[in-house]
């Protein structure tokens, strides 16, 4: 892979108050920014549509709300139709330090056929059910991978994905699963795998935070993917 193109990705299902920063601050590092909004409600969609009226970002609104695995992959075909190679893909909750952006890229363009991936540097607002899940996580992917530590983190919504690998090896998970599938599929699939740190800061209600993780639906839809890798 000699052209190294990168554009930001950023999924987004109703976070009015937290996309428009998320957008803004990845504009000093990249000019090009694709965000997919996965069906948001009436300020939700208003949100990412005003992104698009001032230039900022390119929006693809999905009609309805598939899940982020869905959004995603309707952002990495779509990017490659266009002809990016790599995805810097952020969520759109503004956990993440976006500092950390430029050295993912450089990581990147080094390694154009890695996958390169964050592990969280988390501060005191980690909620503890989290973690907890995340150690769970970390224990089927280990096993998944065939060596401890190769994925550092499979949860977490900051990456850079070659555009090329990620859709040729693909994952069938729509939703939180996908993030987790994907990063074990590319792995045993031969993806050289980069793991860089990136501060995380849950943010409160009041600062626009929104979660739409389900414990019963999702450990369960997790629960069956990893039944179906092993």
């Amino acid at each position: 892979m000699s052209e190294f193109r990168p554009c930001a990705l950023v999924p987004t299902f109703d976070n009015p108050a937290t996309v428009r920063g998320v957008v803004e601050r990845l504009r000093e590092h990249l000019v090009d920014i694709l965000v997919v909004d996965d069906g948001s409600g009436a300020a939700g969609r208003e949100a990412c549509a005003s992104l698009q009226r001032e230039g900022l970002a390119s929006v693809l609104h999905l009609p309805h709300n598939r899940g982020k695995g869905a959004a995603m992959k309707e952002g990495f075909a779509l990017l490659q139709q266009r002809g990016f190679t790599h995805a810097m893909q952020v969520d759109a909750d503004g956990q993440h330090d976006l500092a950390a952006v430029p050295e993912f890229l450089r990581a990147a363009a080094a390694a154009r056929q890695a996958l390169v991936l964050g592990y969280p540097l988390y501060d005191h607002t980690v909620p503890t059910v989290r973690l907890k899940l995340r150690k769970l996580t970390q224990f089927w992917v280990d096993v998944e991978t065939g060596r401890k530590g190769l994925v550092r983190d499979a949860l977490i919504g900051f990456r850079v994905y070659p555009l090329a690998s990620t859709l040729r090896i693909g994952a069938r998970g729509d939703r939180m699963e996908y993030e987790v599938e994907i990063a074990v599929r590319m792995a045993r699939g031969g993806v050289p795998i980069v793991n860089l740190p990136v501060g995380v800061r849950y943010l409160a209600k009041e600062e626009g935070g929104v979660s739409h993780f389900r414990p019963l639906r999702d450990n369960l839809r997790l629960s069956w993917m990893h039944c179906r890798i092993c």
